[in-house]
């Protein structure tokens, strides 16, 4: 098991096929631009009941986000953004039994959740969009996520080019841990993600799920966030389950939980889903029939 510390509390995390099931985060845009659910829990009575549906249904982490950063989203100021998520913040706060964070990229509105009653500071950016996101993070005792992202939301998929993204990545992850830590941050209170999705092509971001052992051998708890991205849709076009021209045939939640149980797999700690109840039936069925690991089956 692997722990990661929120402001209030220590999380057990664990990885498959022998350290237990990872935590699942679950989901929750207050937007309505998002790629995949957009608009479906705008208002705060429906991203209430949303929270406490993922919660019952097995969720660790309710991860709360007021500004898409989907590619080539538009930004929204900060005063926007704390409108969406403050309130929902402040509702969830005293009612939910799991810890609640905040994905956002901007101080104010961190330091804004936290004191509505986030636990966790989950930033894109790698804690480097906003000079003052630090001092917010070091202050509140936050736990803190820090992505990897090449360029910003509205650049990120232009032309993403990496001489070794699974090096680069990783090295880059090595100096943020760094840079927290000398800031003061708890080195516990740190969870790394190496930013599927963002400013990758279809191909690093298999590249980068095949290397999630690698990532999670850093020594922080690593979280995965795949669900429902557009590698999904793409490797299953290649391999011939999906045709370009029939949006029936494509499930993005049966693509999501096939890239779950590899990361599962390959040791991610944190699994960032927008399908709760699903993914965990899914690993606790892929952990109740995988051999153990020193299995000599079909030998």
């Amino acid at each position: 098991m692997t722990l990661w510390k929120t402001s209030r509390r220590t999380l057990a995390c664990g990885t498959l096929p022998d350290g237990g099931r990872p935590l699942i985060m679950g989901i929750l845009n207050v937007t309505p631009d998002s790629f995949s659910d957009g608009g479906r829990h705008f208002s705060v009575e429906k991203a209430i009941q949303a929270a406490c549906e993922m919660a019952a249904g097995g969720a660790s982490i309710i991860d709360i986000g007021g500004e898409s950063t989907r590619p080539y989203s538009e930004p929204v100021d900060a005063a926007t953004e704390m409108d969406r998520v403050v309130p929902v913040i402040k509702a969830l706060a005293g009612r939910l039994d799991v810890p609640i964070s905040v994905d956002t990229s901007k101080a104010a509105v961190a330091k804004a959740a936290v004191e509505a009653g986030a636990e966790i500071i989950n930033d894109v950016t790698g804690l480097e969009g906003d000079a003052a996101m630090i001092d917010v993070v070091v202050g509140s005792c936050a736990g803190v996520c820090v992505m990897h992202m090449q360029g910003t939301p509205q650049t990120m998929q232009d032309d993403p080019t990496y001489e070794d993204v699974v090096a680069q990545i990783e090295q880059y992850l090595i100096a943020r841990d760094r840079f927290c830590q000398t800031a003061g941050i708890d080195g516990n209170a740190i969870c790394l993600d190496p930013g599927i999705g963002f400013g990758k092509t279809h191909d690093h971001n298999l590249t980068l799920m095949r290397a999630i052992s690698r990532f999670a051998a850093l020594g922080r708890p690593l979280l995965i966030g795949h669900s429902r991205k557009g590698f999904i849709r793409k490797t299953l076009q290649r391999a011939g389950c999906v045709r370009q021209t029939d949006e029936a045939e494509f499930d993005p939640t049966a693509g999501t939980l096939g890239a779950s149980m590899a990361a599962a797999l390959g040791g991610a700690h944190v699994l960032r889903v927008h399908d709760v109840p699903q993914t965990i039936q899914a690993l606790e069925l892929f952990a109740a029939c995988a051999p153990p690991p020193s299995s000599t089956a079909g030998r």
